[in-house]
């Protein structure tokens, strides 16, 4: 037996060390190669997809390879004593990764980790004649990484479908003619036409036309701009109304791989991050659990020894908590909730303070029709004025459009017939409605048009930029009849949720660019006792930083580009999809529904997860408490150890595994 043990030892030992040579020389050829073939940020995303389909395919080569070897040992026990030579060199091959490991963390880190103790327990397995449970052992390992593999692509693959709702044709002017081609065909330079609700796929310049446009996904303001000649656009932002020629200046080719490889960096550590709460359990029992077992060796000798070993102090952690975070992610993802990272979703249950963003966070792209003010002497009622300004908005999708209209409705306001559909789009809207010339518009576009507007409603629109909300003007025939007052929306889910996390404890804070009395009315609505009002986006995350100094665990939640600095700052960071790039590049969490609604159950599902992972832990270790206190007092040999190892495993494996039972009866009574 002895023998034996020294054989595959030294077997291990020799075929381990010729594996990371070569794994070394790979690494050095790989990044000539990488640069010889593909200059430039391109390579980032091809680059990560091959080293995660290489360690995919490898994953399933060892994964085989011990379904092989646990078959072939389970055989030769059973019914073919003449197989064991041939089970023996498929466990030693399928061990290969393991013994890697084990030698990486001695002749390497110099670190007494668990692949220390893989390498001895599976050594030790073997001599003393226990192929099955070695087998078995590294099926179960090898199915671990197999399923943390699977998982992130997965995680990838959601990811890039995110954000890769691009155009894939555009219209370009060439010598007078607009001709439709492949979006990758697009060159600096062209001048590509976009009309009313698409999205304006570069960056580039204003070469003809007047249009509004929708920024929000940049700036995270609702109100839309005005863009003519010579302005600059932006990709991603949405043209409302009118129509622009703009001259490319910047293909998004280029933006859209960099933003998809800085999402696929973002989650290169996305498998670490899954395995590392498990294995620092793992690797935090393994000296102990070596110390004991060198202790036991001479007192009561190899068997109890190795059963010492076989007890497992917290090793099974390392293969439980991945199944435990991973059935978690499945479940979010169920609720329309993608995690990126899984750090935050342990991170989530140490959060004392939330930190709202409010523009396009609380409240909605869409704003609403507060008063309507109308002008002395103009001899117009609210009820004609929104009239008109809802007729000359009917055709129009803007959010300012769709305010108006949706007042329209509420007032149960029956549109007239447009006698001439002449618009003249840009900074306003012009039409002909009941024989009257109907204009709505900013205050610059009146100005345009020559109409006056009095010292009384200039005094109005200052008194609503102090307030927080805009004003549109509305001309009948040449003369300004009055203005519409255009409010933030909240959410309409936005109270239940604050009200939620209020119930479980955590601080609310708002951060807003707004001045400061209509931050303080928003916070006093929302029953919020700590706002920031007026804060330039590049304080944000100094104010973040500010709450983490008095000992708070923050989470921030935004959508702006203007936040991400500040989501970066944040322990936890949670974004909305339709939100910026920038946002849900650098968010950790997204809120799929592109709503708030997730929010509260977010944190109970993270609350949850924490008491399961806690679970894992004490399975993990009272039965290597009793293998160990059996071996002592109770003369507990390696079939008790195996036998009490196997069953923590079994309960460690459930206990896992049933939060997927739990959500899933969940959702059918939620069904019913």
């Amino acid at each position: 037996m002895f023998f034996m043990e020294i054989v595959v030892a030294a077997s291990a030992v020799y075929l381990g060390k010729k594996y990371l040579a070569k794994k070394r020389k790979s690494r050095r050829i790989s990044p000539v190669a990488h640069e010889a073939n593909a200059p430039g940020k391109e390579l980032s995303c091809t680059a990560c997809e091959d080293e995660i389909g290489d360690r995919g395919k490898q994953a399933n080569h060892y994964l085989k390879a011990s379904s092989v070897a646990l078959g072939l040992t389970a055989l030769s026990r059973l019914f073919y004593p003449a197989l064991v030579p041939v089970g023996l060199l498929a466990i030693v091959y399928s061990a290969f990764p393991f013994y890697e490991s084990g030698f990486r963390a001695f002749f390497k880190t110099r670190r007494i980790e668990v692949g220390i103790l893989d390498v001895i327990l599976v050594t030790g397995m073997l001599a003393t004649g226990h192929l099955f449970v070695s087998a078995a052992t590294i099926w179960l390992l090898s199915l671990s990484e197999k399923l943390l593999i699977e998982t992130e692509n997965d995680s990838r693959r959601k990811l890039v479908d995110v954000f890769s709702e691009q155009v894939r044709t555009v219209w370009v002017r060439t010598k007078g003619v607009e001709l439709e081609i492949p979006f990758e065909e697009l060159k600096v330079g062209d001048t590509v036409v976009v009309n009313a609700g698409e999205s304006i796929p570069v960056d580039g310049m204003v070469v003809d036309g007047v249009a509004t446009v929708d920024q929000h996904a940049l700036t995270g303001e609702s109100r839309p701009v005005e863009r003519t000649l010579e302005d600059k656009v932006l990709a991603s932002t949405i043209l409302l109304s009118g129509r622009l020629g703009i001259r490319v200046e910047r293909t998004g080719q280029d933006t859209i791989a960099a933003r998809i490889g800085n999402i696929l960096n973002n989650t290169a550590d996305f498998t670490a991050s899954v395995q590392a709460r498990g294995m620092e359990t793992a690797n935090a029992y393994t000296p102990p659990t070596l110390a004991l077992g060198a202790i036991t060796l001479p007192i009561l000798g190899p068997n109890a020894a190795m059963t010492i070993l076989l007890s497992g102090l917290g090793y099974n952690m390392r293969l439980v908590s991945p199944i435990s975070v991973l059935n978690y992610l499945k479940i979010l993802s169920g609720e329309g909730i993608l995690i990126k990272d899984g750090r935050a979703l342990e991170q989530l249950g140490r959060v004392d303070t939330v930190v709202f963003d409010k523009t396009g966070t609380l409240t909605l792209d869409r704003p609403h029709v507060g008063n309507i003010h109308i002008r002395a002497g103009s001899g117009i009622s609210e009820h004609a004025l929104l009239r008109y300004a809802a007729s000359a908005e009917y055709r129009q999708t803007h959010p300012i459009a769709m305010a108006i209209l949706d007042a329209a409705r509420q007032r149960e306001i029956d549109l007239p017939p447009i006698g001439e559909a002449a618009y003249e789009i840009g900074y306003g809207i012009r039409v002909k409605v009941d024989g009257v010339l109907v204009r709505v518009g900013s205050t610059r576009f009146m100005e345009m048009e020559g109409i006056p507007i009095p010292t009384e409603m200039r005094e109005l629109q200052e008194q609503g930029l102090e307030e927080g909300y805009s004003l549109i003007c509305v001309a009948i025939d040449g003369k300004l009849g009055g203005m519409l007052e255009l409010h933030p929306t909240l959410r309409p889910e936005v109270k239940g949720i604050l009200h939620g996390l209020k119930q479980r404890g955590i601080s609310l804070y708002i951060i807003s660019g707004d001045h400061e009395r209509p931050t303080r009315r928003l916070a006093t609505e929302l029953g919020i006792d700590h706002y920031f009002a007026e804060t330039l986006p590049e304080n944000k995350a100094d104010l973040i930083g500010q709450l983490q100094r008095e000992g708070k665990y923050v989470c921030f939640v935004g959508d702006g580009i203007n936040d991400s600095i500040a989501l970066k700052k944040a322990n936890v960071s949670i974004s909305i999809k339709g939100a910026t790039t920038a946002a849900t590049d650098t968010a950790q969490i997204i809120l799929m529904d592109g709503t708030l609604h997730r929010l509260d159950r977010l944190f109970e599902i993270a609350g949850d997860f924490e008491n399961n992972m806690g679970n894992n832990l004490k399975l993990s270790i009272i039965p290597g408490l009793i293998c160990i206190g059996g071996v002592y007092l109770l003369h507990f040999g390696i079939p008790s150890g195996i036998a009490i190892y196997n069953l923590g495993l079994a309960a460690g494996v459930t206990n896992a595994m049933l939060p997927l039972k739990k959500y899933s009866e969940s959702e059918n009574n939620d069904d019913k």
